[in-house]
């Protein structure tokens, strides 16, 4: 039964979660609350572990959370369900879209849909930094941050790497 709760949650997620992984992290704080698959604690670990890892979030998340729910079956069938919407949808649209992609209305439904997906991902960062900003050493780490990646660019990865050495070094 735990199987058939993780595909249907999960396919509602992949649903609405329009504009990538961030996006289903609202969805994931109602399963916490919904279900006792892994607590908002552990959500904020799955957001670190899923941002950090190869792959797209949103799967990363929905396999994390599923493996943590029941095991490596409880993975692949909630990653199945989060992802099933999506092939649906781009089957469908892939079809549709030649033929109705200049069509105004459909120009206005999309250029309605990107203020919500903008929207919910703000919404996804204060979320996240409750969750992440639990001391003064923690909120000094997000300026220092915010600062070196506004003035310095250099990719993600170096961003992350350092963090989880200063994360090891000031013991966060």
């Amino acid at each position: 039964m735990i199987y058939l709760i993780l595909f249907f949650e999960f396919f509602k997620v992949g649903l609405f979660a329009i504009g990538g992984g961030l996006v289903t992290v609202p969805f994931l704080f109602d399963l916490s609350e919904k279900y006792s698959w892994f607590t908002t604690k552990e959500l904020a670990d799955m957001i670190a572990i899923s941002e950090s890892t190869p792959g797209p979030i949103g799967v990363n998340m929905a396999t994390y959370a599923g493996y943590h729910a029941a095991g490596i079956w409880g993975g692949i069938i909630a990653t199945l369900g989060l992802v099933t919407p999506s092939v649906i949808i781009i089957i469908m649209i892939a079809r549709l879209m030649d033929k109705y992609s200049c069509n105004r209305r459909v120009q206005d439904v999309l250029s309605g849909i990107r203020p919500a997906v903008v929207a919910l991902i703000f919404c996804v960062g204060l979320e996240i930094a409750k969750l992440s900003i639990v001391d003064i050493k923690t909120a000094l780490m997000l300026g220092v941050l915010v600062l070196m990646i506004h003035f310095w660019k250099k990719s993600p990865i170096f961003y992350l790497i350092l963090s989880g050495f200063a994360g090891l070094i000031f013991q966060l």
